[in-house]
């Protein structure tokens, strides 16, 4: 019998998954070890779903930084992020779980700004390209939820930002408080924080932070306008 609140989450040593950690709430949270649940590994996962019984999979797993990983290392990121991903996707599509994936901002183009979850799509670099192969997967399971997370860790790690460049970074203990939140939804939502430069969010939290700019005229440069419309995720916490 499954679980009324049980959730294995994948990634359980991941950097997020440390802040889960220290939220108190009503879910029965279960972190196994790559050794116990190998998302690279069909059989894997479905014997340890079959044991556990969650009623949801809470998908962290899988290759993120440093971004140019994703460029020197492809095999590992498609292994990783979209034949792992596609992996829960069929177990959990056979055992009838829930699975809620965390994927990223960076699956929009970036240009123009405001991206609402219901406009395209178009991956700036192999890391977002990566996460949308996941994202595909998921989208044929309609027992599930896409995040689209932009999100770091606190401290703010990076001794420079860009002055120039818009988006909607949350720190994780945050994003963990708003989980909580929406982990019954299902579809796709956009979740991050006040939309704000890099370098405005940067300096509340290091003062000594440097301020730089973004050339996004260079191939696979950052793009200036990354950030999301986050109306639907406000509706939902209110």
């Amino acid at each position: 019998m499954i679980k009324k609140n049980k959730i294995v989450v994948t990634g359980g040593s991941g950097r997020f998954a440390q802040s889960l950690k220290k939220i108190k709430n009503k879910y029965n949270f279960i972190y196994p070890s790559k050794k116990k649940l190998n998302i690279t590994k069909i059989k894997s996962i479905i014997n340890f779903l079959k044991k556990t019984k969650p009623k949801s999979v809470l998908h962290l797993a899988g290759l993120s930084r440093p971004m140019i990983i994703h460029e020197k290392k492809i095999n590992k990121s498609i292994d990783l992020n979209i034949i792992g991903t596609s992996n829960l996707v069929k177990a959990c599509s056979k055992l009838k779980i829930k699975l809620i994936y965390f994927s990223t901002s960076y699956v929009y183009p970036g240009r123009k700004g405001n991206y609402k979850e219901s406009d395209p799509v178009f991956p700036w670099n192999n890391y977002a390209w990566s996460k949308l192969g996941g994202e595909c997967a998921v989208q044929m399971y309609k027992n599930s939820l896409i995040l689209r997370v932009c999100m770091t860790e606190k401290p703010f790690i990076h001794k420079k930002a860009f002055a120039n460049v818009k988006l909607n970074f949350i720190f994780h203990d945050e994003l963990a408080k708003i989980l909580m939140k929406i982990l019954h939804r299902k579809g796709i939502i956009n979740i991050g924080g006040q939309t704000k430069t890099v370098y405005n969010f940067a300096k509340k939290y290091n003062p000594k932070v440097k301020k730089i700019f973004n050339n996004n005229k260079k191939i696979n440069a950052f793009p200036m306008n990354p950030y999301m419309n986050l109306s639907k995720l406000n509706k939902m916490i209110k």
